[in-house]
């Protein structure tokens, strides 16, 4: 048994022309990516990674060796009034992180970090390679 629908052109163009449905898409948010800039001077390195809308003690960063890691978390606020309903949420909330690895070891204890206008900027001094030394025998 085959089904048949019965359609009118006229009905189809009339909805599809003058009533147009409102799409909302997937009201899921993925996480961000996090947008990071490092610039290589010879004796650091200086990072600027974008983080709008979290604020600066919900931020953390890890050193080791010559791996970085950023990772933030945006607290959602719920400020749903009475009557009110969400139709459409995009904004993201939860946590991001990012890592990488620099070309050198990195000097954590005089490396600097700056939040401003939602924009971190860090500065992480290269380490000093250490020299090899010749013993003389004697």
């Amino acid at each position: 048994m085959s089904n048949l629908t019965r359609r009118d052109p006229l009905d189809d163009f009339l909805r599809g022309f003058l009533v147009r449905p409102v799409e909302y898409g997937n009201t899921t948010t993925e996480a961000p990516q996090m947008k990071v800039d490092v610039k290589e001077a010879n004796d650091a390195y200086l990072v600027h990674a974008e983080l709008p809308g979290i604020k600066k003690e919900d931020i953390h960063v890890h050193i080791d060796g010559p791996v970085v890691s950023i990772s933030a978390e945006r607290k959602q606020s719920s400020e749903v009034k009475e009557g009110e309903r969400i139709l459409r949420t995009e904004r993201y909330f939860g946590q991001v992180s990012r890592s990488f690895q620099l070309g050198q070891d990195l000097d954590e204890s005089r490396a600097s970090a700056r939040f401003n206008e939602g924009v971190l900027e860090l500065s992480l001094p290269k380490k000093i390679a250490v020299q090899a030394k010749r013993l003389v025998i004697e």
